[in-house]
């Protein structure tokens, strides 16, 4: 499992990105809440409840 951690512009960590070895991420937050998913098998980032929120990688706008 790969992890990237995700800064804001002033340096702050605001969350992290998590990759399998199967390229599937799960996006968290600062305090480890889990903000959403990419999975690379149906190519599509879901919420946290699962719903579909686009195609492709957009993990970056599950931080708001």
């Amino acid at each position: 499992m790969n992890k990237e951690t995700i800064r804001d512009f002033s340096g702050k960590v605001i969350g992290s990105i998590e990759t399998d070895s199967a390229g599937n991420k799960t996006v968290r937050d600062f305090y480890g809440r889990i903000l959403g998913y990419y999975d690379k098998s149906i190519n599509s980032t879901t919420d946290f409840y699962k719903r579909i929120i686009a195609k492709g990688d957009c993990c970056g706008i599950l931080f708001r």
